[in-house]
């Protein structure tokens, strides 16, 4: 089974500024459909599913060149992950967004595999009141644009409902399904 360091780096503004130039994209197959994985330097910026709303695309649209090479060890723990033998990926990001959206997605980050938080226990793991903040959290999840990989799948709703997810909630419930199976294979004894 590959579980990976189960450390991501996240670069800081200065270096993603550095990264902006070259992007790059490579296409997995899946059972959901063709999956787009796009590169900002060698680090994993977008994880397009079929159907991902527009919003969470990158923003000028680009998706480069298509270089497999450049993302090939992201399609690989992509596709160990979906065959159920990763849960935990080990790949550099380029995260875009506001200093806000950033902290939730770093806490996405924290919930580990084949668990659920709500939006609320998210606010609460990344120090803000879940009170006042959990529509705020909400909004920054469903911005996330490195979805799988950064995990914004595992996040429901307070009374355990499935919430929106920028590729759709059946997408959504794939993936939850998918974590809920035995890793690698390997059944349990109860």
């Amino acid at each position: 089974m590959s579980e990976g360091s189960g450390k991501m780096s996240v670069m800081t503004a200065a270096e993603a500024e550095v990264r902006t130039g070259t992007v790059t994209h490579t296409v997995v197959e899946s059972a959901m459909g063709p999956i787009t994985l796009v590169g900002t330097g060698g680090a994993l910026s977008a994880l397009l599913l079929p159907s991902t709303r527009p919003r969470n695309h990158p923003a000028d649209g680009r998706l480069g060149e298509r270089d497999d090479a450049s993302l090939a060890d992201a399609a690989r723990q992509l596709t160990e992950y979906l065959a159920g033998t990763r849960t935990v990926f080990d790949l550099p990001l380029h995260l875009v967004g506001s200093d806000f959206q950033k902290r939730v997605w770093r806490g996405l980050l924290r919930i580990p595999y084949g668990t659920t938080w709500s939006y609320g226990e998210l606010a609460a793991e990344i120090g803000l009141d879940p009170r006042t903040s959990s529509r705020a959290v909400g909004a920054a999840n469903g911005a996330n644009k490195i979805a799988i990989v950064v995990p914004c799948h595992r996040v429901i709703g307070a009374d355990g409902s499935l919430t929106g997810f920028a590729a759709g909630v059946e997408r959504k419930r794939f993936l939850l399904e998918l974590e809920r199976a035995p890793v690698g294979g390997a059944g349990t004894l109860f």
